[in-house]
């Protein structure tokens, strides 16, 4: 007999409200028995249907609701919810790289699925969607026809829901290192090894805005990654682009990836971003634009005061070494550490350097990572652009 859950008094009024997520605290009773990872279906306390979602017992999230109507989660339904997910991408102009499916805001929870031109790759982050992977894979292959499709499902957050990290080729024989097209800029993809999918595509269009503050500019470009902030300072014509990350690997790539668009105005140093500011600091060296591109600082909300702080030493520091009228550009990938957190952050940053700085743009992730307003963890991604006077 299928589950079925029945919620507390008044648990009910964020999940009505489209937030797909039931917690298992929340929960007064569950009928039925299937296996883990199965459909459940939701009701309030007084057996008013909510919806349905792939459940599991070893997940504080008990029950991922993705369904509020009669659907039957097959092969088809997969299928079309895929599509609809792709066609509003490609509505939206996205074409050779972009995230065709993006979890909870596509009503696909845990599932992602990055396109890089004719490869995809994909992760499946719950138990639910992990026993639907051959379904999925099916689906896809039929939909788009891609030359393969690579899994980087190496996450941590799956073993939360009693998954092993796994990563490998599920369909196609390829290379997993894919040349794609961003802005214009060849880039070079490593869906083996490089960071989470390979590459962030979330700062596309961020990394398209920062060209106009490059032009005749020195760039510094911190955590520089595999250099899709440095590749496009330089092509909008930056003097010059130094591009910092502690990753030799990472900075292979931005040498690899300047070389591709024949670009010779980017310099690579390897060191840690805390410690290299603060020498050029003593040396006295400045730049004409930073840009700070962490990693998320913390990913859970028990780490936030700490992330704070780090995020605050961070922009302090790059603030001290911005040319007076530069521009300072810093973000953040933690849905934790929230807007008006963030800016509250970088106000105390500004004041404690000394500096008086001005906001010129805030901006967020590509509109191929959509976030759901009844979804606060959908909207992740600070992106803001200040004047440093």
């Amino acid at each position: 007999m299928p589950y079925n859950v029945y919620l507390k008094k008044n648990e009910e009024k964020r999940i009505v409200a489209g937030h797909p997520w039931v917690y298992a605290n929340e929960v007064a009773r569950i009928e039925g028995k299937d296996k883990n990872g199965s459909l459940a279906t939701v009701y309030d306390c007084n057996g008013r249907f909510i919806g349905k979602g792939f459940i599991n017992h070893l997940s504080k999230i008990l029950v991922r609701i993705f369904i509020r109507d009669d659907s039957v989660p097959d092969e088809q339904y997969f299928k079309t919810a895929i599509k609809k997910a792709d066609d509003s991408r490609k509505a939206l102009g996205f074409d050779n790289c972009y995230r065709m499916v993006f979890a909870e805001s596509d009503n696909l929870p845990a599932l992602i699925v990055y396109k890089y031109s004719d490869i995809l790759c994909v992760q499946f982050l719950s138990l639910g969607m992990d026993r639907n992977k051959d379904v999925i894979v099916k689906a896809l292959v039929d939909l788009f026809a891609p030359r393969g499709i690579y899994e980087r499902s190496d996450v941590i957050v799956r073993e939360k829901e009693g998954l092993p990290q796994i990563k490998g080729k599920l369909y196609g024989d390829f290379d997993p290192t894919v040349e794609i097209v961003e802005n214009g800029l060849k880039m070079l993809v490593d869906l083996q090894n490089g960071q989470k999918t390979g590459y962030f595509l979330d700062q596309k269009e961020n990394r398209y805005a920062l060209r106009k503050y490059s032009k005749d500019k020195t760039v510094l470009d911190c955590f520089c990654n595999s250099g899709g902030f440095s590749l496009n300072a330089a092509l909008a014509g930056a003097k010059s682009v130094l591009a910092l990350d502690i990753s030799a690997q990472a900075l292979n790539d931005v040498e690899r990836n300047a070389r591709l668009n024949n670009l010779d105005n980017i310099v690579t140093l390897q060191g840690d971003v805390f410690e290299v500011l603060r020498q050029f600091k003593r040396e006295g060296r400045t730049f004409d634009t930073i840009v700070l591109d962490p990693p998320a600082f913390c990913k859970s909300a028990s780490e936030v005061k700490n992330a704070y702080k780090g995020y605050k030493d961070i922009n302090i520091l790059a603030m001290k070494l911005v040319n007076s009228g530069g521009y300072l550009i810093s973000s953040s990938c933690s849905h934790y550490m929230t807007f008006p957190l963030f800016q509250n952050m970088l106000a105390d940053a500004a004041r404690e350097s000394g500096k008086s700085v001005r906001i010129v743009e805030i901006r967020t992730q590509s509109g191929d990572h959509p976030s759901m307003l009844a979804t606060d963890e959908s909207l992740y991604l600070k992106f803001f652009v200040m004047q440093v006077m």
